[in-house]
């Protein structure tokens, strides 16, 4: 069963993959009653995340450029699998770095609850060095875990921290692991970003790490975006989910890539 953010996250792309939408539309695809899809129609309505229509909603003119934390996670489930491998690399006591997106904002999650069921994080508490917004507020309510959040300009897409302010603070700690999302990991030279402020933030958490680890859903590779944030020499080690090609992952391998995939376990 969705929770009610999930359940809205879903209902939003909904509307932007189809346009409008009817409530029986809305019932059928969520499994939900009629009242209730009602009632989440009218919640996005009030954000003016859409807009209310007689029997139904259909998509803002806005609509399809949404924060991240209204947006149903694409590969979710491979997502959070990735998510569960990233924590396993996680010290209690060690100071680690993320970065924004959807990918890590389910690692954050996962982190969070683990801090919150294993004892070694209570006795030592990990740090959390980010420059995203909604990472660091969800983190912060976590007694076991202590969150820096980098300076910064706010992007409305991803909650990321971007500019000079942002830049501040980093070259004054240390950082045993930094974790980063991707956009896409271009099989010749490395990883990129759609934008260059947040790629060069990026680039700053990844020179003040001890050891670096990508994570990227498989839809992310042999894919091309507009900024560079490393090469693959930089980094130690890229969490990848199943489901691409086969000579994707063979490439990789043959570039020098360190790749690991979620197990059943992770799911």
């Amino acid at each position: 069963m969705m929770n009610r953010s999930e359940r809205l996250g879903k209902l939003v792309d909904l509307v932007i993959e189809r346009g409008s939408i009817t409530i029986d539309d809305v019932v059928a695809a969520l499994h939900i009653s009629g009242a209730t899809a009602r009632r989440d129609l009218d919640a996005l309505a009030r954000q003016q995340l859409i807009t209310r229509t007689r029997g139904g909603a259909r998509a803002n003119t806005s609509t399809g450029d949404l924060p991240l934390r209204y947006r149903t996670s694409r590969q979710g489930d491979e997502k959070r699998a990735l998510a569960s491998l990233a924590v396993d690399r996680i010290e209690p006591g060690s100071t680690i770095a993320l970065n924004g997106g959807t990918t890590m904002t389910e690692l954050a999650h996962e982190l969070g609850i683990r801090s919150d069921q294993d004892s070694h994080y209570q006795l030592h508490p990990v740090t959390v060095v980010t420059n995203a917004v909604n990472i660091a507020n969800d983190l912060t309510v976590r007694s076991n875990i202590r969150v820096v959040c980098t300076g910064g300009v706010a992007r409305t897409r991803s909650y990321e921290l971007v500019g000079p302010l942002a830049t501040l603070i980093l070259p004054h700690i240390n950082i045993d692991v930094t974790f980063f999302g991707v956009d896409a990991i271009s099989l010749d030279d490395g990883y990129y970003t759609h934008n260059a402020e947040e790629a060069a933030i990026n680039q700053l958490l990844i020179e003040r790490a001890r050891k670096v680890i990508a994570v990227a859903d498989h839809t992310k590779a042999a894919k091309s975006a507009f900024a560079r944030i490393c090469g693959h020499d930089q980094v130690d080690e890229l969490l990848l989910g199943p489901g691409a090609q086969p000579e994707i992952y063979q490439n990789l391998h043959l570039a020098g890539v360190k790749i690991a995939m979620p197990t059943e376990q992770n799911k």
